[in-house]
């Protein structure tokens, strides 16, 4: 049997660590087959974000048609939309999508704090694409955007459900932030919540985790997997990675995490 296509809609980061690099790279090491659509060009390294250029609605859209008009496209996830155009060329896009499930990890504040969402456009994306999705993957400096500020396990139960009633859709809220040497992550699916706990691992390369998780959810998704079974796999391939790469030396600041462990 082929491998299951997961189109990437993200965008790249020239230093390999996070953005559509981490997705190919996550959604190769499960063993689907990755397609991609840029959306933006960033100049950044494992120190920060110096520079975002974003792509023209026309041609985010034309590299979502060609994808999706030859090759069977099994899930999709998407990460950073840097602007309205950006954003109408992902929704002209994916017009024609019905039944194949969207991941959405909303990238917009890098690990460093730089924007890489415009301002004013966190509604919009809200409203136009949440809908379009089956998950959607903030972490707590995203959830206090797109919800409320979350300063417990019990606020992220609250705050979740809060998206995922609003918008009809799965949320998974990332608790990594609250601290502790427990890291929980929250799933809410279907009207159930799941948590996820796993031990904190002290590394200094983090980068591109969210983007990892997210990919590896669609990935499991393509693959048939559940919601919670997906998630539980993501979270388990996500911890492996962090653990091999904490011992390698790749730029001088928030390395990425090493993806072919296996």
């Amino acid at each position: 049997m082929d491998p299951p296509v997961v189109l990437t809609i993200a965008g790249s980061d020239c230093s390999g660590g996070a953005g559509i690099q981490a997705d190919i790279k996550t959604i190769s090491a499960i063993g689907g087959y990755a397609a991609s659509v840029i959306t933006a060009l960033t100049a950044q390294n494992t120190r920060g974000v110096q520079t975002v250029q974003p792509c023209s609605t026309e041609i985010i859209c034309r590299q979502i048609t060609s994808v999706l008009t030859d090759l069977p496209v099994r899930a999709i996830k998407i990460g950073m939309i840097p602007d309205r155009d950006a954003l109408q060329g992902i929704l002209e896009g994916l017009s024609v999508v019905t039944s194949v499930p969207i991941v959405y990890d909303p990238v917009m504040i890098s690990t460093s704090g730089h924007p890489l969402m415009e301002q004013g456009l966190v509604d919009e994306v809200c409203r136009k694409l949440f809908p379009r999705c089956m998950l959607i993957t903030p972490n707590l400096n995203e959830v206090a955007l797109l919800s409320q500020p979350v300063r417990s396990s019990e606020e992220m139960e609250t705050a979740a459900r809060r998206l995922s009633d609003k918008y009809g859709i799965d949320v998974l809220l990332k608790g990594g932030h609250l601290g502790g040497e427990d890291m929980m992550d929250l799933l809410v699916s279907r009207g159930r919540s799941y948590p996820f706990h796993t031990p904190k691992v002290h590394s200094s390369n983090l980068h591109g985790t969210g983007c990892t998780l997210s990919s590896a959810i669609a990935t499991e998704l393509a693959f048939g997997e559940s919601m919670p079974a997906s998630v539980g796999c993501a979270k388990a391939f996500i911890q492996r990675a962090i653990l091999a790469g904490r011992q390698m030396r790749f730029g001088q600041g928030n390395g990425p995490l090493w993806h072919f462990f296996q």
